[in-house]
């Protein structure tokens, strides 16, 4: 094994959390591997004075912090001969695949855990990511270092098979493959008086029953397609639909009242992660009827914590699965709502719960660190 990885991870500021957490999980991951390993994340220069870089103006100054000075910082730190020429890199993120012009190609790996802003810069509609003209010269740029790497890991064979589609290659490359993502946080089956606390603070009855969604008010989240869904099935299941994340946007607040559900909503902004684990925990199910991911980690987050999943049939969410949870369009509301009705037969759900906990055994940490190890030190594909 090379006597050193270097992990190059995210612009603080980008607020990129999930990406943060991967970073971390993969150097804590290399540190139990005994392996030695540090972290190289762009440094806060000119943003400084700023919360965050997502949008506006900032966000330029976040690409001088990115483009400007971490290249600088890369170009010092490789002038030294043990970085140079001794140690294996890892970009952690492929949005940050043009830092490769920086580094030693022939040493150098990447994760991809999607291609959904490259493909959407692209003009392909089934990405769900619109791109502004500076976004569509980034997202080119990316796409560029990403196929100059010799080694990629994606995260799901979904997304490799979408990032060969990119490539000019007809076979997927050799040491292109495929490693799936493992917990990024610690998820379980929250005991019932703990749970029943953090509910509390949320304002959540621990008699309440209801179907729990994480995630954003992006489009290809598709959270407003549950209320369809709830519709469908009010007058057989008189729960509650429970939105996890960020605030309820005003067409999903509009759509709740013209269908008459609005009091058969919970919204809880940005869970800590214990409440989350709760929330999880306490679910009747949980409901992914996402249109477009790379991954899809709250499916086994979920199923971590004892709770059954009804997840979209498109990819990669039943790779995710491993056919431990139930399907269907996100697009069909009844189909979707019937197979949560499935659920009030308690030995399907309890069936979907153990199929589920054997499921995430995927998912363990020294799985990926020993494959992340074979592919960033040698030449041979990983299986």
């Amino acid at each position: 094994m090379s006597d050193k990885i270097i992990l190059i991870g995210n612009y603080p500021l980008d607020k990129q959390e999930s990406m943060i957490r991967f970073s971390n999980l993969m150097k804590e991951g290399f540190i139990e591997a005994g392996v030695g390993v540090e972290l190289w994340n762009p440094t806060v220069f000119f943003g400084v004075i700023l919360k965050s870089t997502k949008t506006g103006k900032s966000k330029w100054i976040g690409y001088l912090d990115k483009f400007v000075v971490f290249p600088i910082f890369l170009k010092i730190k490789l002038l030294n001969k043990f970085y140079r020429d001794e140690v294996k890199f890892h970009i952690c993120d492929h949005s940050n695949a043009p830092y490769l012009k920086y580094l030693p190609k022939d040493r150098t790996s990447i994760t991809c855990h999607d291609v959904l802003a490259i493909r959407g810069a692209m003009g392909y509609k089934d990405a769900y990511a619109q791109a502004s003209k500076s976004g569509k010269i980034l997202q080119s740029w990316i796409l560029k270092y990403l196929l100059q790497v010799k080694k990629v890991a994606s995260v799901s064979h979904f997304t490799s098979n979408q990032l060969l589609g990119l490539s000019e290659y007809s076979v997927m490359p050799k040491n292109w493959t495929v490693i799936h993502n493992a917990f990024n946080a610690k998820f379980y089956p929250m005991n019932k008086l703990e749970r029943h606390s953090h509910l509390k603070e949320l304002g959540i009855s621990e008699d309440e029953q209801f179907i729990l969604h994480v995630g954003t008010a992006h489009p290809r989240k598709n959270r407003i397609f549950l209320l369809d869904v709830l519709n469908e099935i009010r007058d057989r299941w008189q729960g509650k639909l429970c939105l996890a994340g960020m605030p309820l946007d005003d067409a999903f607040i509009k759509k709740a009242k013209i269908l008459n559900l609005q009091d058969r909503i919970i919204s809880t902004v940005k869970p800590s992660h214990q409440q989350l684990v709760a929330l999880y925990s306490s679910a009747y199910c949980f409901a992914f009827p996402s249109l477009s991911e790379g991954f899809g980690w709250p499916v086994i987050e979920a199923q971590a914590c004892e709770t059954p999943v009804v997840a979209s049939d498109f990819e990669p969410m039943p790779e995710v699965s491993g056919k431990s949870a139930l399907h269907a369009n996100p697009t069909d509301s009844k189909a979707f709502g019937q197979q949560i009705l499935v659920l009030q037969n308690p030995d399907i759900k309890q069936n979907l719960i153990n199929l589920g906990l054997n499921n995430i055994k995927r998912f363990k940490m020294d799985n990926m660190i020993e494959k992340y190890i074979k592919l960033i030190d040698s030449n041979i594909e990983i299986n």
